[in-house]
């Protein structure tokens, strides 16, 4: 660890400190085989004082040499890694490393076999005190280490870390204290009144638990976001990020809730079926429906309809005739926009609703577009956040990779370049056809170019024979299993080649649409990476060092 440490701050390793790394394993292997199937380092278990310990061994002494040594040696690495943080809250952390790292020799190591055995039973108090204090100084010097460690290797902001590590501690150590405590007293209470010592314990043992459980549950998350979140503004900004996660409509939701509606209007009209459809750029998509009957397949007719308002003549709150069906057409709030619609099978020829069944239809239909329109918004957001996040990764690498080596916020990234990925975004977005297809700066590769020669100078059939290619590469060996890389082929073979929508997608994966957002933005980021590769095979130029202008 302390190499790293000290990696970590710029120095490498010339040699000696990665020899010296693997001579330690070494030896410890050796001393555990020996600790366990011999007697050379330690041997003859025995209580004195009702404290536990073993005996000497031939080689122990050996063994303390070199235990001691490298924990010197490693104490000098992680001073030296102190003296190179040159910033002062780099320093501080490191500061508290260094302190925190004395607890690990004295927690681990066997001290009585140094000072032999018989001081438990001579000094009882002494040694019970200087126990009890040791470990506590020793937990508490251990949770300041991991707090330090828990920085390293990370891209996630300090108060997602801290507040990981602050549940930890109340979850794990915390309550696992209390218990404890509890049931020692306990023990002694149900002594000393004469009553069953193991029912008391573990009743006692068992409130206590659930009791601090429900206690973190509520004050856990204030207090976190008092401690952690920042001044008032941060808290706000964390706060109204959280209530959308608490609060997201999901597909499943959004499902459930028009069935919902759908049904209440069946109640309502006396009729045997009812769907409700989104109505979108590229025609209707059912997104729920009651009934036996099946909802009309021909989407783009009924779009028209609907945008038209009832090619058919529209009687009486809206409603229009088509098909065998009522059509109630569905608008957003702002800019009275058809966005869906609400179809009830017909009862008879023409609309007859009283005015109390007007009404309340109205009021179904309100919810519906209500729902429809939240969850258009979603999308978009989700859209949003999708582009946002790779800049929101790169902005935490940098400010991780700046906490112990700040040149290494200079380099670049060994990573495909970020206008790469946007045009392979785009190309497959439209990949049947398009203007981001067919005038894409994907089309200036000389493999693009190449596979002109295999499609009679198509450049869209070129493009798509490449991403094709690409996401092939992408595809893992065998059979398909329910694993991260299948998944990650399966989005982009439904998602893209297969054109299936967003939804359908996500509940043949069984995830989440958030999730498949992340899990689609992965996905084309390996595409890019396939893409880049098979230029380098062709250019004989370096993946890391490839751009293209987008």
């Amino acid at each position: 660890f302390s190499d790293a440490m000290l990696a970590t701050t710029g120095l490498l390793s010339r040699g000696r400190r990665y020899v010296a790394v693997r001579i330690g394993y070494l030896l410890s292997a050796i001393f555990f085989i020996v600790a366990a199937f011999t007697d050379w380092l330690v041997f003859d278990p025995t209580v004195e004082g009702r404290a536990q310990h073993l005996q000497a061994g031939a080689v122990f002494y050996l063994f303390t040499i070199l235990f001691a040594l490298a924990s010197i040696v490693a104490w000098f690495n992680l001073y030296r890694a102190y003296r190179r943080c040159l910033t002062a809250s780099t320093r501080r952390r490191a500061a508290y490393l260094l302190i925190a790292s004395i607890a690990l020799p004295i927690s681990v190591f066997p001290y009585l076999l140094l000072v032999g055995g018989s001081t438990p039973s001579l000094h009882p108090l002494i040694f019970w005190w200087f126990s009890v204090l040791g470990n506590l100084i020793i937990g508490a010097m251990i949770t300041l280490m991991a707090y330090v460690v828990a920085f390293f290797g990370t891209a996630q902001p300090d108060r997602v870390i801290k507040s990981r590590l602050f549940q930890h501690l109340l979850r794990g150590p915390f309550v696992a204290s209390i218990v404890l405590g509890i049931m020692v007293i306990a023990g002694r209470v149900a002594r000393a009144l004469g009553n069953d010592e193991s029912q008391v314990v573990a009743v006692a043992a068992i409130g206590t638990l659930i009791l601090l459980q429900y206690v973190i549950t509520l004050v856990r998350i204030p207090l976190e976001r008092r401690l952690f979140y920042g001044g008032l503004k941060d808290r706000s900004d964390v706060l109204r990020i959280q209530t959308l996660g608490e609060r997201l409509l999901t597909a499943d939701d959004t499902h459930e809730f028009l069935e919902s509606v759908a049904a209440a209007a069946c109640d309502l009209m006396r009729v045997r079926s009812a769907f409700v459809a989104a109505v979108e750029s590229d025609g209707a998509r059912v997104e729920a429906k009651i009934g036996l009957d099946d909802p009309p397949e021909d989407s783009h007719a009924l779009t028209l309809a609907a945008l038209q308002n009832g090619a058919s003549a529209a009687i009486q709150s809206g409603l229009f005739v088509w098909d065998d069906y009522w059509v109630l057409p569905l608008r957003s709030g702002i800019e009275s926009e058809v966005i869906g619609l609400l179809a009830l099978k017909a009862r008879s020829d023409q609309p007859d609703l009283t005015h109390e069944e007007a009404r309340t239809l109205q009021a179904l239909a309100d919810r519906a577009a209500a729902a429809l329109e939240d969850r258009r918004a979603q999308r978009k957001l989700f859209s949003t956040v999708e582009t946002l996040l790779p800049h929101v990764e790169r902005l935490q690498k940098l400010r991780a990779a700046s906490r112990y080596a700040s040149a290494n916020v200079i380099k670049p990234e060994p990573n495909v370049d970020a206008g790469l990925i946007q045009s392979v975004r785009e190309a497959l977005s439209q990949y049947w056809g398009g203007p981001k297809l067919i005038n894409s700066p994907l089309l200036q590769l000389k493999v693009v170019e190449r596979a002109l020669q295999d499609h009679d100078g198509n450049a869209a059939n070129a493009l798509r024979a490449v991403l094709h290619d690409a996401i092939e590469r992408v595809k893992p060996e065998g059979q398909r299993k329910f694993t991260a890389e299948w998944i990650i082929y399966n989005i982009l073979e439904m998602k893209f080649m297969q054109g299936r929508r967003v939804r359908e997608v996500a509940l043949r994966l069984s995830v989440s649409e958030a999730d498949l957002y992340r899990k689609q933005r992965v996905a084309i980021e390996q595409v890019a990476r396939m893409i880049a590769t098979m230029e380098r095979e062709i250019e004989g130029v370096d993946e890391d060092e490839y751009t293209i202008a987008g």
